[in-house]
């Protein structure tokens, strides 16, 4: 008789797994954690400074510990946070902010406009949509303690949006230093402090309640409006294998557990105690990007192959096989937004096109240079995604390799610009909500800005060109706008979607109040109940 990995889990339940949960998680376990939420995550968090990157784990590290100056609310329209007051001028050229009482650092010193004006400088710095306004010589100085301007040469109309994705405020001492270099404090003004004491890298981190911070007086909304956090403190713990994080999850040992698999859905529904919920309503979409920098992808027709290459459905098949919660997606601009359009896509096939692929391959010139695809094996979509596509690569005589790493490691790799023999990569997968990819401005992925830009640094002038018109244009131009650009990405080929996927998170039932946004899991408004 076959014994199916169902099964086996399920006996393990029933015979008391707790036994298989790590022994650091239970040395946390106490009779009186009822204001505690444990939470087990997607991926280790091993970079703390959501300026050098923009991984999920360190998005939401920060959201926690940070405060941002505008905030999204459900319907995706920016609301002030940490403003008070703001205005701009007749011309639209010049903003003026002026905080809102009661803002503080952990440290216990008041977060002051100078504070903002060089989180602000440094975060633009970094890339993305920041690119747009500096590159327009945008002036952003303190005017008094609480209050600070920006000027630009020329309107633009999405900058409080631009403020709202996302631009954590720091203090002056941490954010003044170059956007590569992390700040490796975790001080911030946010709703929870980091637990330095606690901190357990590689196994656990901890957060608690900042009982000094002052929530807005609105209602929460989305991300924006009152953070009011009602435990006082949230642990994550650290556990790689996903049988044992569901076998936590059933013992009420954790209270959240973030990605199942698909084939432990039926696992979780079962139990009256648990519950599948989708918080990022958009779905996630699934890429790969390639080094356009080095061999054998800095060739436009060598990146066209692996576009030709790709079968979505196969990929959707290891990643979320069940039809109900993934689909395939040809725009470059996701599946579900204003802008999506089917200009360009004579290259999605059922299948893929591994024939085309292969000549294109030939007509680069490939000369069997190593492919090195970055593997992070914590993430089990992208772990499968991942060894699919050097399979399907070798298939067609390239010399295609994994590198396997955990998350953390793939996170630090991936800033090597160098080529592979010197410890650069190739290819990676990742995924963002399809919501993002609907705002070129706001999504640096979305950028093809060479070096400037994010990872695998793809080039196009008359991308970017086309790019800097978006944010003063109404709604029918930017589809229009959208069709010209996607007519280029496709064409130069330096990102390639593999599917969108709905992932629920799997909670206790105690577990409520969790606020459903794209990209970023906020830890506020949660309430636990006894259980």
């Amino acid at each position: 008789m076959t014994i199916s990995r169902r099964e086996v889990l399920k006996a393990g339940v029933a015979t008391g797994t707790v036994l298989a949960i790590p022994s650091v998680l239970r040395a946390q376990k106490a009779p009186t954690d009822a204001r505690t939420v444990r939470m087990v995550k997607v991926g280790g968090l091993t970079v703390f400074d959501p300026v050098v990157t923009t991984a999920n784990i360190t998005q939401d590290h920060a959201t926690a510990i940070y405060d941002t100056l505008f905030s999204l609310d459900s319907k995706f329209v920016p609301q002030p946070q940490m403003v008070g007051k703001w205005g701009v001028s007749d011309d639209k050229k010049t903003y003026t902010f002026e905080l809102r009482d009661g803002l503080g650092w952990h440290d216990g010193r008041p977060v002051t406009a100078a504070d903002c004006v060089a989180s602000i400088r440094r975060s633009f710095e970094a890339g993305g949509p920041g690119q747009l306004m500096m590159a327009q010589g945008a002036d952003i100085s303190k005017k008094d303690d609480k209050t600070f301007t920006i000027a630009l040469r020329e309107p633009l109309g999405v900058l409080t949006l631009m403020l709202s994705q996302y631009r954590y405020i720091m203090r002056e001492k941490d954010a003044d230093r170059p956007a590569t270099e992390a700040v490796t404090t975790n001080i911030g003004s946010g709703p929870f402090r980091f637990n330095q004491s606690l901190a357990k890298p590689g196994a656990s981190f901890a957060y608690d309640r900042n009982e000094k911070y002052v929530p807005r007086s609105e209602p929460s909304d989305g991300l924006a409006g009152a953070k009011i956090v009602n435990v006082d403190r949230v642990v994550w713990n650290n556990i790689g294998d996903q049988q044992t994080a569901l076998a936590a999850l059933h013992a009420g040992e954790i209270d959240y557990f973030e990605g199942p698999p698909p084939d432990l859905f039926a696992d979780i529904e079962s139990d009256p105690n648990l519950a599948l919920e989708v918080l990022d309503k958009s779905g996630q979409d699934y890429f790969l990007r390639m080094n356009c920098l080095q061999k054998p992808f800095d060739s436009v027709k060598a990146r066209q192959a692996v576009l030709h290459l790709v079968d979505q459905e196969a990929f959707l098949s290891v990643i979320s096989p069940d039809p109900k919660y993934s689909s395939t997606v040809n725009s470059f601009f996701g599946s579900g937004n204003p802008v999506s359009n089917d200009e360009n896509t004579g290259w999605f096939k059922k299948g893929g096109d591994p024939e085309k692929a292969k000549q294109l391959f030939a007509e680069a010139g490939y000369a069997g240079e190593k492919v090195v695809i970055l593997d992070p094996t914590d993430w089990r979509e992208a772990d499968n995604a991942s060894q699919l596509l050097a399979v399907a690569l070798q298939k067609i005589g390239v010399n295609a390799e994994v590198a396997p790493s955990d998350w953390g490691g793939l996170v630090a790799r991936r800033n090597k610009k160098g080529p592979v023999e010197d410890g650069g990569w190739s290819i990676f997968i990742t995924s963002e909500s399809d919501y993002s990819r609907g705002d070129p401005i706001t999504d640096s992925t979305l950028s093809m800005n060479g070096e400037k830009g994010w990872y695998g640094w793809p080039k196009s002038d008359e991308y970017e060109a086309l790019r800097a018109k978006w944010a003063n244009v109404d709604t029918a131009e930017r589809k229009a706008l959208a069709r010209k650009m996607q007519q280029i990405a496709w064409n130069l080929a330096g990102t390639v979607l593999l599917g969108r996927v709905i992932s629920p998170i799997a909670r206790r039932m105690t577990l409520t109040g969790l606020i459903g946004m794209p990209e970023v899991v906020p830890m506020w408004n949660m309430r636990k109940a006894s259980a």
